[in-house]
């Protein structure tokens, strides 16, 4: 399709009789996206309190396991004494 057939049928598109609006349209959309800005405030809020959580979690657990030290030997080393 050549340029010019494309522009030619997008003139036909819009010089027809465009559909009708329903006039509380722009409430409607309005309460959407009040609603939807509410979820994402409450996702955001669960994510950083479950992070605060975990974060909690990791260093009492981190505190009480020690990963950092090595772990205990199994068998004591041979004693080769007086």
């Amino acid at each position: 399709m050549r340029y010019d057939e494309k522009e030619e049928a997008v003139r036909r598109l819009l010089d027809t009789a465009h559909p009708p609006v329903p006039g509380d349209l722009g409430r409607r959309a309005a309460a959407r996206g009040a609603r939807l800005g509410r979820r994402g405030r409450l996702l955001r809020r669960t994510l950083r309190v479950l992070c605060a959580l975990a974060a909690l979690w990791f260093t009492l657990w981190a505190a009480d396991a020690r990963p950092w030290e090595p772990p205990p030997a199994a068998t004591t080393p041979p004693f080769d004494g007086p």
